[in-house]
């Protein structure tokens, strides 16, 4: 069962905690880029420095006038164009490795958040349930991630432009304190005015997001439902509401791209009216000789950047406020993860090849599953309530009863995959923690009553990593054979989106064919012959039986499954009221006799 978390920080110092715990993840690499794109961004600096020595050498040649000794001070021009080229020309070299280091370092944290995403959805114990849609999970793997990732570029950039900053007031502040202030006063503007906007700015990043994975989420449902859709002769509606979902994404997004060049115009506005209010000062300075032409020329070499980087740290801001709404994001996404779980240290492999993955579990070969007490309900909605029954090996258990029942939720508590509220699930005695990482191969394979498969082909489908000799026993076994003369390509047709190119049946007995080309002790159906005719499960059941010694628990109210049953568990309203063979039920139970006569497809 999961648990509730404790609650975890949030805000800005939350952003800063785990940004810090990423950016150490491969601290040389942070440290270098740190140092690569310093040497970037400070560099100009040096070159604007260069170029005022040349003038002022210059400048002094031609006060000493013809007569005096100019070819030191020449000389010395000479060199700081020396110095000036050498710079420019190193600093070429000096980018590229920087962007090299750049890269890795994106793609390396990028590959981590991911990583860590994907690896507690599918391996963290307990039930793992989405708390939102499978598309809107998809815009965090997608956006958000990147998101996350790109924010260490504030860092690695801010740096650098800290450095320059730094040096470009330190040299302006010589030449004149009061100008000098003038031009860092738009910074401190800046960071008032994003400070005011910062709750809006979270909340149009949100709900930017939020409308851009429902408009995902629809286009995945379409391409489920494109036949259910055209036999209702839906198209229009599909298409109004598919309009009104962009809509609101247009509107969304819109507000979050409008703030963002708000605030870079309003930054932009104050940087260059203080840029204008320099060249008039500076100008007017030159003119009364209060400043020579070599301090002018350093005022008009250091300044553009350093406005610039005045523009940079604006947006930091902004980017620092969406960085956290991405994290909050995500966080909804594992819901109940400790709090740095995002940004945990594992390897991620980018280059050579990765070792071998985890061994499988100990089968511990089935002998007797227990359930006791089984409890688990959906939010607010029906489910189960103190179910207990056993299952041994070799047998043929059918659980059976009216829709709403709790058929579905009796096998997806039992396997994990939501959390129950109470009861015991033993394997030979010994009892399951954490049914979710225990119940997989080669202990137990499951099908669901609505299987999913991938747009790929139905070899891919069926073998999902399984080994290829195991094809065609779980295509004959899945009584898939009469069906590949039919299909375009055979065993190579692409399947479509979620399965659209293959009918009910087909899907079902695709699912059921990759589940049995892994071998497994337990073999859990749930109601996956209710898309096929009576013939087809009938044979489906007997070619199980004549070539598996499997052992079964299935859902089902068919009659094929009901009469090969050696027990059946029999659910009303969310509790198990009979169980025994088909005879004992139909002698002892009116609610059998009843859902046995509704069958009459047989």
């Amino acid at each position: 069962m999961t648990t509730t978390p404790a609650p975890t920080p949030s805000g800005p110092d939350r952003t800063f905690a785990l940004s810090k715990r990423l950016f150490v993840y491969r601290p040389g690499l942070f440290l270098f880029n740190l140092l690569m794109w310093g040497l970037v961004h400070a560099s100009p600096a040096l070159l604007t420095v260069a170029v005022s020595s040349v003038f002022r050498r210059l400048e002094e040649a031609d006060k000493l006038g013809v007569g005096g000794n100019v070819d030191p001070l020449i000389a010395a021009a000479w060199v700081s164009v020396g110095w000036f080229a050498f710079v420019r020309v190193s600093r070429f070299g000096i980018f590229y490795g920087a962007f090299r280091a750049w890269i890795e370092l994106w793609y390396t944290l990028d590959a981590l958040v991911r990583r860590n995403l994907l690896g507690y959805l599918l391996t963290a114990r307990g039930s793992r349930r989405l708390p939102d849609t499978p598309a809107e999970a998809v815009s965090r793997f997608r956006d958000d991630v990147d998101d996350v990732a790109g924010y260490t570029e504030v860092w690695v950039d801010g740096w650098g432009l800290v450095a320059y900053s730094v040096i470009a007031v330190a040299l302006m502040a010589q030449v004149d304190p009061v100008i000098t202030l003038i031009v860092c006063a738009p910074l401190g503007l800046m960071v008032l005015f994003v400070q005011r906007l910062s709750p809006r700015i979270r909340a149009y990043r949100r709900r930017m997001r939020e409308a851009t994975g429902r408009v995902t989420d629809f286009i995945g449902e379409t391409f489920g439902a494109v036949s259910a859709v055209k036999l209702a002769a839906r198209e229009g509606q599909m298409v109004a509401h598919f309009t009104a979902l962009g809509e609101t994404r247009r509107h969304a997004a819109l507000r979050d791209v409008l703030l963002t060049e708000l605030i870079r115009g309003v930054n932009t506005n104050m940087v260059n009216l203080a840029v204008g209010l320099v060249l008039l000062l500076g100008a007017n300075k030159v003119r009364g000789s209060q400043m020579d032409v070599a301090d002018f020329v350093l005022f008009i070499g250091l300044l553009p950047r350093l406005t610039g980087s005045m523009g940079f740290f604006g947006d930091a801001i902004a980017r620092h406020r969406r960085t956290g709404v991405s994290y909050d994001r995500m966080t909804r996404l594992l819901q109940d993860a400790p709090a740095q779980t995002i940004v945990a240290h594992h390897p991620v492999y980018l280059q050579g090849e990765p070792p071998a993955g985890p061994q499988a579990p100990d089968p511990r070969p089935l002998q007797e599953l227990r359930v006791e007490g089984l409890t688990a309900h959906h939010p607010g909605g029906p489910g189960v309530t103190d179910v207990s029954f056993t299952l041994r090996r070799g047998e043929f258990v059918v659980v059976t009863g009216r829709i709403g029942s709790g058929k579905t939720t009796l096998l997806r508590a039992l396997l994990g995959l939501m959390p129950r509220e109470g009861g015991r699930i033993l394997w030979n005695a010994e009892e399951v923690v954490d049914p979710a990482t225990f119940f997989v191969p080669p202990r137990s394979a499951y099908t669901a009553q609505l299987p999913s498969l991938f747009s790929d082909t139905l070899r891919e489908n069926v073998l999902s990593g399984s080994d290829p000799e195991r094809l065609n026993r779980a295509v004959r076994l899945a009584v898939l054979d009469p069906d590949l003369a039919s299909l375009s390509a055979g065993l190579d047709t692409p399947v479509g989106a979620r399965g659209v190119k293959l009918s009910g049946g087909q899907v079902q007995r695709t699912a059921v064919a990759r589940m049995l080309a892994r071998d497994a002790d337990l073999l859990v159906f749930d109601d996956v012959s209710s898309a096929l005719d009576a013939r087809t499960e009938a044979t489906l059941w007997e070619g199980l039986f004549r070539e598996t010694d499997a052992t079964c628990l299935v859902v089902s109210h068919r009659r094929a499954a009901l009469t090969r049953a050696d027990r059946i568990l029999l659910l009303e309203g969310g509790r198990l009221t009979g169980e025994g063979t088909l005879a004992q039920l139909l002698e002892s139970s009116a609610e059998m006799r009843a859902l046995w006569a509704e069958d009459v497809q047989g």
